[in-house]
């Protein structure tokens, strides 16, 4: 008897796992197809999805602790590599440009959707930013206040796992990184309405820092109220005066009647409406998540195109990525045809100049210098070439860097 019923309970063990293969065979047939008609209820059909989702989620979780522990890896190797120079002072650097950049091109290049080739690779990049923070934390120093665009354009940039540490002014953020108190900044550069930030500009003439990269952030405005702000009775809109001014016609057109007050950032506008129920404020999405207001209206600004480029800056020199842009600074002689002089050696060697600006020599009186972007690494023949042929054109010429072109 007691073999009859193992030989029966065995049986019916067979049966019960040949029933679950077809019940996972037809769900995956199910799922593939995108048939609910292949299972008894739409609910079923649900259940499946979901669990195959919990499935990918647990290969997701176990590869992206796979990846950090490798990141880990990474740091030993550097912190070995640094101490057996034997140099004590000698810091292993872990945040590697042109590495991200050539990181992030790979992953919109073989991205084969639904998800977007930019959605995907923030996701990356908010992975990487992770993972870096576990090699070694990264302190970044931007122009504040909290919830400005350059808060956003750092946060863009090096992921929000960074350490972001809001200062008042341009200068600051310049002497945060000479310092070594902070790894790098984030400032302002060139608004493609606006124009050229010459604060920033002017920094790279009294300092020794390099440019090591770019990001380049669409400028999109939100008229932003507080859950305490009563709408009908609005009197006030804060906002920089340049986003006031990108968004004139829209306030014309909606809310003519209404002051609209200039303030130091759009991070300080959004700031006030914490204590105040008769205003609002112009800012970005930053500012809205940073001081939790709710955005009334989106996307407000007259020009929808306008986009704002900032600049990375630190200490070393980056290695090609690539796609590269080089940037430098050149002290002119006072005499007729100086600047075309400078310009000529760039066309010669077939070198693409992107922008090129004018900013006072000082301490000298009616002395200037100019900035000129280019295409190209400093590595790479042609550019190294043209540099070579306008220094004994000119006063002074500095590389500023070369530095991985905007990916994002």
């Amino acid at each position: 008897m007691s073999n009859q019923s193992s030989e029966q309970s065995e049986t019916t063990k067979q049966a019960m796992s040949a029933d679950n293969t077809n019940t996972n065979n037809n769900a995956d047939n199910a799922v593939e197809n995108n048939s609910p008609a292949a299972v008894n209820s739409d609910q079923e059909f649900l259940n499946i999805i979901r669990q195959k989702i919990d499935s990918v989620d647990c290969e997701i979780h176990n590869l992206i602790n796979e990846r950090a522990k490798l990141a880990q890896q990474v740091a030993v190797v550097k912190k070995t590599h640094a101490s057996a120079g034997g140099d004590d002072k000698a810091h292993p650097i872990f945040y590697r440009p042109e590495r991200e950049a050539q990181v992030l091109k790979a992953v919109m290049a073989r991205n084969a959707g639904p998800i977007s080739d930019e959605k995907m690779a923030r996701l990356f990049r908010e992975i990487m930013s992770v993972c870096l923070s576990l090699e070694a934390p990264q302190r970044i120093a931007f122009l504040g206040p909290l919830g400005t665009f350059t808060h956003a354009a750092a946060l863009k940039h090096f992921g929000k796992a960074a350490d972001t540490v809001p200062l008042t002014t341009i200068t600051d953020v310049f002497r945060e990184v000479e310092a070594g108190t902070a790894m790098y900044g984030v400032v302002p550069v060139e608004n493609s309405s606006e124009g050229v930030v010459n604060h920033t500009l002017d920094g790279f003439l009294s300092s020794s820092l390099n440019i090591i990269g770019e990001v380049e952030l669409p400028i999109h405005q939100n008229f932003l109220v507080a859950e305490h702000t009563k709408v009908d009775s609005l009197s006030r809109i804060y906002s920089h005066q340049q986003s006031l001014a990108q968004c004139r016609h829209w306030l014309d057109v909606n809310f003519p009647n209404v002051e609209r007050v200039a303030v130091s950032s759009n991070g300080e506008a959004a700031r006030r409406l914490k204590n105040e129920w008769h205003s609002a404020a112009i800012a970005g999405d930053v500012a809205a998540a940073e001081y939790d207001l709710h955005k009334l209206y989106e996307n407000i600004e007259d020009n929808p195109s306008n986009t704002t480029r900032f600049l990375i800056i630190g200490h070393e020199a980056i290695p090609p990525s690539g796609q590269d842009k080089t940037s430098i600074v050149v002290s002119a002689h006072d005499r007729a045809g100086a600047l075309i002089e400078i310009l000529k050696p760039l066309s010669a060697h077939g070198v693409s100049m992107t922008s090129i600006e004018t900013r006072p020599e000082r301490p000298n009186k009616w002395a200037y210098v100019f900035f000129i972007d280019m295409n190209g690494h400093i590595n790479d023949p042609n550019v190294s070439a043209a540099i070579a042929d306008i220094r004994p054109l000119v006063k002074d010429v500095r590389i500023l860097g070369s530095y991985p072109k905007a990916v994002l």
